[in-house]
């Protein structure tokens, strides 16, 4: 019985729920972030750099010609795809780009709210809370300085 109550312990414990709530979240905002990039941002760029395809850049290593790399791939030639590899940057920049930005903006929503005012000190004789305005202590009548 000793294990079944360590082990609902440790599963039960704020942290480990804490994560696996952090785990499933995000794998859904995975999903958000892809389709933000994948549809919305790399139409764009697409466009600006004139439609360029980065995943079909590839050199064939058997010296062959082939029109994409999926083409060179089903001839079993080996290729190096130098292009692929530009793609995975590109979406990797982004998509850091895009959780910089939400992340960002999360923390200008969620700034703590200004501490309020202090109305009150202490008197340094009877340690009793008084007004900040107060030059007399009304518990222990001492002259106040501050």
């Amino acid at each position: 019985m000793g294990f079944i109550k360590e082990f609902k312990a440790f599963v039960m414990r704020g942290n480990v729920v804490d994560m696996a709530v952090g785990v499933i979240i995000g794998g859904a905002f995975t999903g958000i972030v892809n389709s933000l990039v994948n549809d919305v941002i790399m139409p764009v760029i697409s466009l600006a750099t004139g439609k360029i395809d980065f995943t079909n850049l590839f050199i064939a290593l058997d010296g062959g010609s082939y029109p994409t790399l999926a083409a060179a791939q089903e001839a079993g030639a080996s290729v190096f795809a130098y292009g692929s590899f530009i793609q995975a940057i590109i979406s990797f920049l982004l998509i850091a780009l895009v959780l910089f930005s939400v992340i960002k903006t999360m923390n200008k929503l969620s700034k703590p709210a200004a501490p309020a005012p202090v109305t009150t000190k202490i008197c340094p004789f009877c340690k009793s809370e008084v007004n900040k305005e107060a030059t007399k202590c009304a518990f222990c009548a001492s002259e106040l300085k501050d």
